[in-house]
């Protein structure tokens, strides 16, 4: 029986893809529900299952641009089911085991020695794998790998001579669809906005204390780790509140200010940027927040996040401090108003109260579109993060003093 494979559809919006990179070979046996292809947009990378095992036969090329709901390839389940039969009715003989094993025996003897990296050396270390455990989990050898021998025999052959190599090579690769889609966006938005640039310095000593303090505690109750980037998002949430027009965005002439705040978070992932979207996050905790966090990045590196979870947006925040980016000037998302950068935490010697201490501190960044965000709004709001950030208990108190809390100011 044979068995189509089509193109599946990322969003309502989309009518195109670019096929991105298959995963298999023309001609190979695919097991149901094995990963056969990646599908890219301009939004997002979507990976095609196989529905069912049997021999593939492709049918569309690599960075051919195809529409959705076409057909990718074909699978023929009745190849699959003669291997099964072969594989069931195959001779357990005893003489075959021992010749299995001599065999064995001889490969093993015959193995050249393996060089292995530093890196993966403690790759493998760390995860208690030996060397035939990584040979023995490369299941086919394909043009890539072929490929990537002859590049080693040749840098060989050259270094045996007594003369360094001179390696003027060049790789060219067409752009995905999603980076296109990306810098189209970005060169936009450099001519489309007036976009301006404030800075602050927040002090971390607060948050860093409170993660120290109850990190083992927190991962205990919620399975997984507390991280930065959860306390600047209620944050936003928080002072988003308090200065709406950073919340805004102009449509047509028109300006739209939605009561909610959906956060955008940037995620670097393979493929390019993607801004996975924190919706609701006013009324969401911190720990809620984590979780979306954690979930939605992963589904972003994996390939398995929808449109629908990229759609969308009030605000977005950005995180090179990840990078070790000590200060940068972001740019907006479209059509938002507005992008919050964050930076590499650095002790550096700050005034406290009339003393010189050090403390870690982080450079802010909030890019944003002078059209619609006046310089008092904007300054207003980095300065309440920064207020927030550096008196944590006002993220549980939407912004206001425990004091003015509990006069019931």
């Amino acid at each position: 029986m044979i068995i189509e494979i089509k193109i599946p559809t990322p969003g309502e919006s989309i009518t195109e893809v670019e096929l991105g990179k298959w995963l298999v070979e023309d001609g190979d046996i695919v097991e149901k529900n094995q990963e056969l292809a990646e599908v890219e947009s301009d939004k997002a990378t979507l990976t095609i299952v196989a529905s069912d095992a049997g021999k593939i036969s492709i049918k569309v090329n690599e960075g051919d641009t195809v529409e959705v709901g076409s057909i990718a390839s074909t699978i023929d389940t009745e190849f699959a089911k003669e291997i099964n039969k072969k594989e069931e009715t195959k001779p357990q003989a005893k003489e075959g085991k021992v010749k299995e094993l001599v065999s064995e025996s001889l490969v093993e003897k015959e193995q050249p020695k393996i060089r292995t990296t530093a890196v993966a050396q403690k790759m493998m270390d760390e995860n208690n794998l030996s060397v035939d455990d990584v040979l023995q989990g490369l299941h086919r050898i394909g043009k890539k790998e072929v490929e990537a021998v002859l590049g080693i025999s040749d840098s060989m052959i050259v270094g045996s001579s007594n003369k360094k190599p001179s390696l003027r090579s060049v790789k060219r690769e067409k752009m995905s669809m999603l980076r296109r889609k990306l810098s189209a966006r970005l060169v936009a938005v450099k001519n489309e906005t007036a976009m301006l640039t404030t800075f602050n310095e927040v002090d971390m000593s607060r948050v860093m204390a409170i993660r120290k303090e109850y990190q083992t505690m927190f991962v205990e109750k919620n399975g997984f780790k507390l991280g930065f980037m959860s306390f600047f998002t209620k944050a936003v949430a928080i002072a988003l509140q308090f200065h709406p027009t950073v919340n805004s965005m102009i449509d047509g002439e028109e300006i739209v200010a939605p009561d909610y705040v959906d956060v955008g978070i940037a995620v670097q992932t393979p493929k390019g940027l993607m801004v996975p979207i924190i919706r609701n996050a006013e009324s969401k905790s911190i720990s809620e927040i984590e979780l979306g966090i954690k979930e939605l990045a992963e589904k972003a590196r994996s390939k398995k996040i929808s449109v629908e979870e990229l759609s969308g947006g009030t605000f977005t925040i950005t995180n090179g401090g990840t990078f070790g980016s000590l200060l940068s000037t972001p740019i907006i998302n479209p059509p938002q108003s507005a992008i919050l950068g964050m930076h590499n935490i650095v002790e550096r010697p700050v005034a406290v109260d009339g003393q010189v201490l050090v403390r870690p501190m982080m450079y802010l960044a909030l890019s944003y579109d002078h059209r619609i965000i006046d310089g008092k709004d904007s300054v207003g709001f980095l300065l309440k993060i920064k207020e927030l950030i550096e008196h944590p208990d006002r993220l549980v108190t939407d912004g206001k003093t425990l004091e003015s809390v509990l006069l019931g100011l």
